[in-house]
């Protein structure tokens, strides 16, 4: 079955500080629009939503605009910018770098329902 839908009229949109992420909600797939202000960080916006110490979703990014520094559990880290494409397992933190606002287009599967919720949602 095509299904079609515009990120103009998103089927939620997710508030936390400093941040939001509007989403629509397709068959095997959840596209999301996340915007995060400088001074937005993981563990201190959202980790409290989720109420676990490292965000537990698996992202397929593009960043639009801004930066977004990662690390992963494990140790490792990177930073991405305007232009890249990303993969990023689950448990990582993420922080904006700099003074712009950070957007990223994130393409998961039915996992990422649960971002920025809390757990008894």
């Amino acid at each position: 079955m095509l299904e079609i839908k515009t990120v103009e009229k998103p089927d939620e949109r997710r508030d936390f500080p400093r941040g939001h992420l509007e989403a629509v909600h397709l068959t095997g797939l959840d596209f999301a629009v996340a915007t995060f202000e400088p001074g937005w960080r993981w563990s201190e916006s959202v980790a409290p939503i989720a109420g676990t110490k490292s965000c537990q979703v698996h992202h397929d990014g593009y960043v639009v605009q801004g930066r977004l520094h990662i690390v992963m559990d494990e140790g490792g880290e990177s930073e991405v910018g305007p232009g890249d494409v990303f993969v990023c397992p689950p448990g990582h933190d993420a922080w904006v770098v700099g003074d712009e606002q950070c957007v990223v287009y994130d393409f998961a599967g039915p996992m990422a329902q649960g971002y920025a919720k809390a757990q008894s949602d």
